[in-house]
């Protein structure tokens, strides 16, 4: 990519990506991961919230960054690591993940909205919202930042409503089984939300007008707005007794405005993986048209959303984990320390075998319990080992090429 092409492409300002990854944060997805925190009551729950994601969004800020600095989406940054075979590797992982994701979230939304409005079933419902994030799609990065703000402003607006619904009555909390969850899972299962948008991230700052400000202003937008949808979250379990949103918002009389939160909330948020996921695959093939791809690749999420079980995401987090966190780990190393660049080779085999060793730690590292979950760890494990191992490749190479010199003078 020419500096040419990166200057034109940065659209948008700080304050549109801001709104942008507020609206990304503002999800069912994440109201329903927080109830998971109740076992730990409201104080601890709290605490393990904002833990997991600083520690979350501290490697969501490294990533962005990246995609910031160069102009380059994800899965071209990818290659600054892995070469263009592990770009693309990890390409066909993403865009299988995104439309992973977009399925459950169409999902998980039209069931909210059927119990909400059911005049028109699940399958009209599911079919509705991904009609939305098409022509969310369609509309264009340029564009889409004025729509997505106008969105992300009501959605702000409607979440202080259930907000006060969910924690305005005079409810004590209820009884929740103390031993469902340690601190240390519940941290953990924190940080998987932001690090599911790890391999998505680049794809939007890239764009950004300002790295350093616009970087932040996304970063800070996605910690405050996933705060609070795992905090409702939260209190809809200890203070409601339930983790049916829906129900809550139907009892308290907010039959439209829960769709519209429901429905708005899930496109905000799911066409940045639908889209992304486009992006994605023009990685894998050049002559892709990316956002041609989104589209398909978001009626192909609706059809599975309206015909398959996808409705269990929290194993689908842990997954997502174990492929990309020990993928960014090397990333940042390499970008921030060693500052390698192997955009040019076809393939860093040193850095796939460490991201392969990365994450069968990644998947034994889940029957760790530590305070701090156990993804940052894994992190720093996998980073400092590619530390290691490149220095130590850097000290035979000089050495050998010293004694190549020194051969030839005799």
């Amino acid at each position: 990519m020419t500096e040419k092409s990166t200057v034109s492409s940065r659209t948008l300002s700080s304050s549109a990506l801001g709104l942008v990854w507020f609206g990304a944060a503002v999800s069912l997805a994440e109201i329903l991961t927080g109830t998971f925190f109740a076992p730990l009551g409201f104080a601890q729950g709290v605490c393990a919230i904002l833990l997991g994601h600083f520690i979350g969004c501290f490697l969501f800020w490294l990533v962005a960054a990246i995609g910031a600095r160069t102009g380059k989406s994800a899965m071209e940054t990818v290659q600054i690591s892995f070469g263009k075979l592990g770009s693309v590797i990890f390409s066909v992982a993403n865009v299988l993940q995104l439309v992973g994701w977009t399925a459950i979230m169409v999902a998980s939304a039209a069931t909210a909205a059927v119990f909400l409005v059911p005049v028109i079933g699940l399958v009209g419902w599911c079919l509705t919202i991904g009609a939305l994030i098409v022509v969310w799609i369609a509309i264009g990065m340029k564009n889409m930042s004025r729509v997505q703000s106008v969105a992300s402003i009501g959605l702000f607006v409607l979440t202080a409503l259930i907000s006060a619904v969910v924690f305005g009555g005079s409810a004590v909390p209820s009884a929740v089984d103390s031993g469902a969850i340690s601190f240390g899972a519940a941290v953990e299962l924190a940080v998987a939300m932001p690090l599911s948008w790890l391999p998505v991230v680049s794809d939007y700052t890239r764009a950004a007008k300002h790295p350093f400000r616009g970087t932040t202003a996304a970063t800070a937008a996605y910690f405050f707005g996933s705060c609070w949808m795992f905090i409702i979250g939260l209190g809809l379990a200890l203070f409601a007794g339930t983790d049916d949103l829906a129900a809550v918002m139907a009892s308290a009389g907010l039959g439209v405005a829960g769709v519209v939160v429901v429905v708005f909330s899930t496109v905000t948020t799911t066409f940045l993986d639908a889209e992304s996921a486009g992006i994605s695959a023009s990685a894998i093939y050049a002559k892709l048209d990316a956002r041609t791809c989104g589209i398909v690749f978001a009626v192909i999420g609706t059809v599975l959303a309206a015909t398959a079980p996808v409705g269990d995401f929290e194993g689908f987090l842990y997954l997502i984990g174990a492929v990309f966190a020990p993928m960014a780990a090397i990333l940042c190393v390499d970008c921030y320390i060693l500052h390698n660049d192997a955009s040019g080779r076809q393939a860093n085999w040193v850095n796939i075998g460490l991201w392969i060793a990365g994450f069968i730690l990644y998947r034994f590292s889940m029957g760790w319990d530590l305070p701090v979950g156990n993804t940052f760890p894994v992190m720093l494990i996998v980073a400092a080992a590619t530390i290691l191992v490149n220095c130590v490749i850097r000290r035979y190479l000089s050495d050998a090429k010293r004694g190549s010199a020194a051969s030839q003078t005799e």
